[in-house]
């Protein structure tokens, strides 16, 4: 009888998870939502790797708040927020290269003179808008779960474009990012290579923004990619686990956004950081708390 019972309440547990698992996904936005995690997950993590491994985590912040006066302009405007934020992240990455092509200015200070002039833009241009506070905010903070069917498909496509590029210029970025004197040597065109990674990493963040917000992005950029990072030093299999690490992120947290009823973007970025805490402790050779068991064992 007791081994009975203990089989039916397998079952009823079995049954409760299922249940957690599928309800939210009885709702068309949830459904939406869950595929657009998914893609910027995906592509976040991706870019990401060479954000990481360049050392541009700044950048990418720079320009994930530089697209506010693009935002602003398209709202006067009454236009697609997205493509003035796109235009306006664009702008902002080909600027940063066209005043470090030179070597006069350093990419750091390229980067402040612009996130700041941009910034300095766009609340110049918000200020004037009286209805800000709601029309906007979920540019500020990330609207996942009032994603249209238009705005998938559009992510959708954008992300294709930009994986693609990855894939074609996989070794010319390669080579750029670790070795630039062997770049020169092959005569890569690195200054225009450069620039379609600052252009794509522009895409991202636009993509990145109806999920995350403006203040969140930076760190789907760059936390599922320094997770990886922890864990291996090739860049393929960097990329593979970054992804799988984003993917995980943004569906887990998605789902904590809908049972505790907190923001997607934080819920999603603050699982991505339990994630790099728990691999940066216990990962094998490189985690801290594996590294003292190490050098305990060696005494």
């Amino acid at each position: 009888m007791s081994a009975a019972l203990l089989q039916i309440r397998i079952i009823r547990e079995h049954s409760q998870m299922v249940s957690l698992l599928l309800s939210p996904l009885s709702y068309s936005f949830m459904q939406r939502g869950m595929a657009a995690a998914i893609l910027v997950g995906i592509l976040c993590s991706i870019v990401g790797c060479y954000v990481v491994l360049r050392s541009m985590a700044f950048l990418g912040d720079a320009v994930a708040h530089a697209i506010l006066p693009g935002v602003a302009i398209a709202y006067l405007l009454n236009s697609s927020l997205t493509t003035g934020a796109l235009i306006a992240a664009i702008l902002v990455a080909l600027g940063i290269g066209i005043l470090t092509r030179q070597g006069n200015i350093k990419e750091d200070t390229a980067i402040g003179i612009l996130f700041t002039a941009a910034l300095a833009l766009g609340v110049a241009l918000i200020s004037t808008i009286r209805t800000y506070a709601m029309d906007l905010s979920h540019i500020l903070f990330g609207n996942i779960l009032g994603v249209t069917q238009g705005d998938l498909w559009l992510t959708a496509a954008l992300s294709v474009v930009v994986l693609g590029a990855i894939v074609i210029l996989y070794r010319p970025f390669l080579i750029i990012s670790f070795d630039p004197i062997l770049a020169a040597t092959l005569r890569l065109r690195i200054s225009l290579l450069n620039n379609l990674l600052m252009i794509l990493l522009a895409i991202t963040i636009v993509i990145a923004l109806q999920t995350v917000g403006i203040g969140l992005v930076a760190a789907m950029l760059v936390t599922p990619p320094a997770t990886a990072f922890l864990l291996t030093r090739r860049l393929v299999p960097m990329m593979f686990l970054s992804a799988m690490i984003g993917v995980f992120s943004s569906v887990a947290g998605l789902y904590f956004s809908f049972y505790w009823n907190i923001a997607s973007g934080a819920a999603i970025v603050l699982t991505a950081t339990l994630v790099f805490v728990l691999v940066f402790l216990f990962a094998p050779h490189r985690g801290l708390i594996w590294q003292k068991i190490q050098k305990r064992s060696a005494l």
